[in-house]
């Protein structure tokens, strides 16, 4: 965790240096000796860490010490980046800078140089306390290393007593299954992934015992690898175990000749347990060698790490899970209740089964929590372990954290701070991925490289934690894409051992004050406040106590239940002045003032539903990366200044449908990567769509009140084609909407009630669009300017989500459309003139297509399948991939069929939808017939109501 902090901070240093060398210099007179002393000093203590972090866990003096490291790096770390603030407001704002002495600051000038020279004062006492404690690690001895070290692993044995393994017959059966069946693969690789402590291993030793398996091969072989991946004791292990005495061979390729000639005419099994390495040089010779066995011979691998099991090529993987709770109550009893009366495992039994529900099913806590119970004889001696927290306990340090740690160190230093900073969050929670990436960013737990920009480094390195089993019950999204994650509980332990009070969760439930330990006064760095859903909840004032806290975020969940009282605002931006990332809820219309004090802010999450206009004070944060007002709905404005923002990356304003426009200054964001919203205005202080260009947004963009674009040659120069980075596209052709009023605000209902019809609001797409239908349309806007636009927004044609809103042309068949092969989600709604579905039946790649609120449509035939008028076609498969159809609120449509003209054995050859898997119809009143290709799909689910023609009248 410390060289994690130290490293960081290294890097930050070293990238600000030679700016500071040309600049700063000039200004204060002296600071560049104190960099560069600061800077030997960090470089003296990030040498001895990784064996300091090894003997944290045992070693109390030393988890002292990097305590003290990581405080000061924590204030070196704000100091650099006050220096950096004042770098930046100069070449935003100009101010002038004027020259001073560290040596020897006079009061005079100390006001002149202002912040520089506080700095600097501040970075020469930094490296006067940084001396004493590099003086303090010589009394450590530690050792001097820049290469990952080495952490006590225990080697495994094939040997196991079956009779008392409990439970895990369903993954043994599976692998026996694996083992004793033929393959292709030769030989056959079988892998078991899961996390340290969860059985694996057992598993691996169940199944070798089983007879069948025995009996299937001639020889089977148990090597322990574990790290590092020595090939020379892998194959001398491998030989011992073949011919019954080790190998005095000294060359690698003597070895591998041995191993290759006895394993000639022979089915074998080779077990490699607790595998690290994934670097395939080192084990393609091991695995060459052992081709010479005879076909069905298997390798099974055990392994924490995903990536080992790709790089082996493994074809069958078996992830071990949390065994059930049952067989921990087998487990349990066996340690815990070992030699005691029946009558005393009565009286402990509800107890114990609290305790062990802590252990969450991971046999190595069940093993290690029933033995420390085992040698407490009183029921108030079982208490206090359910009243602990386990991560305090130190047999949970020793035996439970040993194992979690060797995981922790084989991450690389600069996905350590992210893995730990996941203690943030409650037990159980639900993570969501983009959103923990913005808060890495905020950070700096996350550095560009190369031409990668921070938030694909934040997904490469939740991958790598993914893939290192420190991640678990994913959720994933409609393309099988990992959007979000649980931690285990004695994971989440682990990290909260290693950050010991750093990070903090409380919950506020309305009826009384969290109690803030003074003790966490000096120690918490991130705050995670979560409520419950059904009342609003005020934040307490103690919270402000907590001088240090970087990341101060309410629930995502349910951020509109937890608010800030009015009078926390003053004391909040006032004494946090250290926030990186910040979450708040309030009520009123009015932004609580002072929030420019939070010059290292970088993440700023917004929740308020009446607040109509962001102040400009906001534009002084010139660090914020990430600006999130999604749930401010009803906001009108954003600040005019937001073009001095020159690093924010993330704006997250959908769904924020009341926006009149954006500001001119939007367009000098360039390293905007996130914009869910651009809305067109006609405003001489809005930016126009011309401006879009000069971003480069990446995933998802909604372009909304097109019906404001006066000129189209806006459109053109926009050249939205050239948005390479865009994915996912939304064309809203609506007009503003009627003008608010102080008049109207004071009939609006207090923003901070919310009621139901707050609620009915948020609707979803197809409602939304009948709401649109009634909206009146502007008399001077043409059907032809809606087509005419639509063909020159020519999106990139790596496009794989449209979404077409409240069009007015006649037809919606731009010349583009059929040309977008990559496709694979289209929505059309509220298109109110159009009589005509374009061929959409053309579209390779499209799966999910709705249709809402095309109350001109009359009839859906040829042309949606893309045939020709006389009903010929060149293709004989409409919609290939095709999988969910919905078609809602057609008031006039009548017809759905096709007419298409077959010739001789060409007619079994036509297909239509062959993949469709669902389908909706929703209030259609008058459609009289579905095609005759939907009745012979006997697997296609049918969700039809509001069609009474259809036999469905509701």
């Amino acid at each position: 965790m410390a060289r994690a902090i130290v490293s960081c901070l290294q890097k930050y240093l070293v990238s600000l240096i030679p700016e500071w060398i040309q600049q700063e210099t000039r200004l204060v007179v002296g600071v560049d000796e104190e960099v560069k002393k600061l800077t030997s000093n960090l470089d003296a203590i990030e040498a001895v860490l990784l064996d300091a972090e090894e003997r944290e866990v045992k070693e109390r003096d030393v988890r002292l010490w990097l305590d003290r490291l990581k405080y000061m790096s924590y204030d070196i770390e704000d100091v650099l980046d006050e220096w950096n603030y004042a770098v930046l407001k100069q070449q935003i704002e100009g101010v002038p800078p004027k020259k001073v002495h560290l040596s020897s600051p006079s009061s005079s000038s100390y006001q002149q140089a202002g912040l520089r020279l506080e700095i600097a004062v501040k970075i020469k006492e930094f490296n006067e306390k940084l001396d004493v404690i590099v003086k303090q690690k010589d009394m450590y001895d530690f050792k001097v290393s820049r290469s990952v070290g080495k952490f006590e692993r225990v080697q495994s044995t094939s040997f196991v007593d079956v009779s008392n393994i409990c439970g895990r017959v369903e993954e043994k059966n599976t692998l026996v299954c694996m083992l004793c069946e033929t393959s292709d693969q030769h030989p056959h690789i079988i892998s078991i992934i899961g996390m340290g402590g969860i059985g694996k291993t057992t598993v691996a030793q169940f199944a070798s015992k089983d007879n069948e398996v025995i009996n299937n091969f001639d020889k089977v072989i148990w090597v322990c690898v574990s790290e590092p991946f020595d090939e020379y004791r892998i194959a001398k292990a491998i030989i011992e175990a073949l011919e019954g005495f080790s190998s005095n061979l000294g060359e690698l390729e003597s070895l591998f000749q041995r191993i290759s000639r006895s394993i000639a005419e022979k089915k074998f099994l080779l077990i490699l347990d607790d595998v690290w390495s994934d670097d395939y040089k080192k084990w393609e010779p091991l695995y060459c060698c052992l081709k010479n066995g005879l076909h069905d011979s298997k390798i099974l691998i055990t392994t924490r790490k995903e990536s080992v099991a790709h790089m082996m090529e493994s074809i069958d993987t078996i992830a071990v899970k949390e065994l059930p709770d049952e067989e921990c109550w087998l487990m349990f009893k066996r340690f815990a209740f070992f030699g005691r009366s029946q009558a005393e495992c009565e009286n402990l039994e509800e107890i114990g089964k609290k305790v062990l529900n802590k252990c969450k099913g991971l046999p190595l806590a069940v093993k290690t929590i029933g033995s420390l119970l085992c040698f407490r004889q009183t029921r108030e001696g079982w208490q206090n372990i359910l009243d602990s927290d386990l991560w305090k306990l130190e047999v949970f340090e020793k035996n439970i954290f040993g194992p979690l740690q060797l995981s922790y160190n084989d991450l690389p230093f600069k996905i350590k701070r992210c893995f730990t900073y996941c203690a943030i969050f409650p037990k159980d929670h639900n993570i969501e991925r983009d959103y923990l990436i913005k808060l890495w960013m905020a950070h700096g737990y996350l550095k560009q490289e190369g031409n990668d920009v921070m938030g694909i480094v934040g997904q490469e390195y939740f991958d790598y934690l993914a893939s290192r089993s420190l991640f678990q019950d994913f959720v994933k999204d409609d393309h099988d894409n990992i959007v979000g994650c649980k931690m285990h509980d004695l994971v989440h332990d682990f990290a909260q051992f290693l950050t010991k009070n750093e990070c903090l969760h409380i919950e506020v439930n309305g009826l009384k004050e969290p109690i803030i330990n003074s003790s966490y006064h000096e120690q918490v760095f991130h705050l995670m406040v979560t409520g419950h859903d059904d009342e609003r909840t005020p934040i307490p004032l103690s919270i402000c106590s907590l001088k240090r806290l970087r990341s101060f975020i309410l629930d995502k969940e349910a951020p509109l239940f937890i608010t800030l009282p009015s009078n926390m605002f003053t004391k909040l931006f006032g004494e946090l002045t250290c926030l990186k990332a910040l979450t708040i809820s309030f009520i009123g219309r009015d932004f609580p003032k002072g929030i420019e004090k939070l010059i290292h802010l970088r993440y700023l999450h917004l929740v308020n539903r009446g607040m109509r206009k962001l102040p400009e004070e906001l534009c002084g944060l010139y660090n914020l990366q990430t600006l999130d007002v999604n749930e401010c709905q009803h906001l009108q404005e954003l600040p005019q200044g937001i073009g001095k923002l020159i690093n924010l990356r993330h704006l997250e304003n959908d769904p924020v449908y009341d926006l009149r426009y954006m500001p001119i200054g939007i367009q000098r964001l360039t390293n905007l990567r996130t914009l869910r919203k651009f809305f067109v205005g006609n405003d001489d202080k809005a930016c126009s769509l011309e401006g879009l260009k000069y971003l480069n947004p990446y995933g998802d963009l909604c372009i909304d009140k097109l019906g404001n674009v006066s000129n189209v040659d806006e459109a053109r120069r926009l050249e939205l084609k050239n948005q390479k980075n865009l994915l996912h596209l939304t064309l809203d052709f609506r007009k503003d909407e009627e003008e608010w009023t102080n008049e109207d605000d004071e009939l609006e209902e207090d923003e901070g009630e919310r009621t139901n019809e707050d609620d009915e609001s948020e609707e979803d797409e197809g409602e939304r669009a009948i709401e649109d239908d009634e909206a009146e349309e502007d008399g001077e806007r043409t059907n032809e300017d809606d087509e005419t636009l639509l063909e020159i927004l020519q999106p990139p044609l790596n496009l794989e989500k449209l979404h077409i809103w409240n069009y007015r042309g006649n037809t919606i068949s731009p010349n583009w459309m059929m040309s977008l092969s990559k496709l694979k989600d289209l929505k059309l709604s509220n298109s109110i003139n159009c009589k005509h579905l374009p061929p959409l039946g053309k579209l390779s790649s499209l799966e999910s297509l709705c249709i809402y609120s095309m109350r001109s449509l009359k009839r859906v035939s040829n042309e949606f399948l893309g045939i020709e008028s006389d009903g010929t076609s060149s293709s004989f498969i409409f919609f290939p991939k095709l999988k969910t159809l919905a078609f809602r609120y057609m008031n006039e449509w009548e017809e759905w069929d096709y007419k298409i003209t077959r010739k001789g054995d060409e007619e079994d050859d036509i297909k239509i939808m062959p993949s469709l898997v669902s389908l909706e119809i929703w209030d259609c009143p008058k459609l009289k017939a579905l095609p005759a290709h939907l009745g012979q799909n006997t697997a296609l689910k049918k969700h039809i109501g509001y069609c009474p023609l259809l036999g469905y009248p509701w």
